[in-house]
C-alpha cells in the first residue's frame, strides 16, 4: 500500500477495523458447529479499551462497522478509564488506564509496572464477570487502541487461561522483559 494513501485520515481506521473484522471472523471459524447459536456459551464478548484521554462511550460507534452475521450474538463492552494524573502530560488529570511517563513511548521509556498490573487486574475482573455469566473463554476478545492497546496486550498475556484473542491498534509493550516470566503457559498459545 503506498505510504501517501496511509496519510489519508480515513484509510488507517478502515485498515484497523478491517483487520479486526478479519481477526474476529477467523477466530469464529474454529468454534464447534454443534453449539447452539443462542446460548450464552456461544455468545462472543468484545471488550474495547480506549486510548489516553478518551472514553468508552466515545468508542461505541466502532461496533456499527461489524455488521456481519458473525457478530449477531456479540456483546460489546466499552468501559472508561478512571481519571488519573498523567506524568507525560505534566500531571494533568485525565482518563488513563495507567501512568505514562513520556511520549513518544520507546523501548527504554520508564514503565510503571505496578500501575499497569493494577489496570490489568481491573480488565481481568471485567473478563471474569463475563465468563461467570456463561460466556466461553474462547469467545472472549480484548481489543484496544493506543494506551488501551498496551493494556490489551498486558491483559491478554497475563490472563491465567487462554482467551479467544486480542487485537492491539497503535499500542506498545507496557512492561519490562522481567514480566514475561509471569505469563501463564496458556497465554502463549493465544489464537
Amino acid at each position: 500500500m503506498p505510504t501517501a494513501l496511509l496519510r489519508k485520515p480515513i484509510v488507517l481506521p478502515a485498515v484497523a477495523l478491517g483487520s479486526t473484522i478479519v481477526f474476529i471472523m477467523f477466530s469464529h471459524c474454529f468454534q464447534s458447529p454443534s453449539r447452539k447459536l443462542d446460548s450464552t456459551a456461544s455468545r462472543s464478548f468484545v471488550l474495547w479499551l480506549h486510548g489516553l484521554g478518551d472514553s468508552g462511550p466515545a468508542n461505541e460507534p466502532i461496533k456499527t462497522f461489524f455488521t456481519s452475521s458473525a457478530f449477531r450474538n456479540t456483546k460489546w463492552s466499552f468501559p472508561s478509564a478512571p481519571s488519573n494524573p498523567v506524568t507525560c502530560n505534566y500531571g494533568t488529570v485525565m482518563p488513563s488506564w495507567f501512568d505514562i511517563h513520556e511520549i513518544p513511548v520507546k523501548a527504554d521509556s520508564p514503565k510503571d509496572e505496578s500501575d499497569v498490573l493494577k489496570a490489568v487486574q481491573n480488565v481481568h475482573a471485567m473478563i471474569d464477570k463475563e465468563i461467570a455469566a456463561g460466556t466461553d473463554l474462547n469467545n472472549v476478545f480484548v481489543c484496544g487502541f493506543s494506551q488501551g492497546g498496551a493494556l490489551t496486550l498486558a491483559s491478554v498475556l497475563l490472563y491465567p487461561k487462554r482467551l479467544g484473542g486480542g487485537a492491539v491498534f497503535s499500542g506498545w509493550v507496557p512492561f519490562n522483559s522481567s514480566l514475561i516470566e509471569k505469563f501463564p503457559p496458556d497465554a502463549k498459545k493465544l489464537h
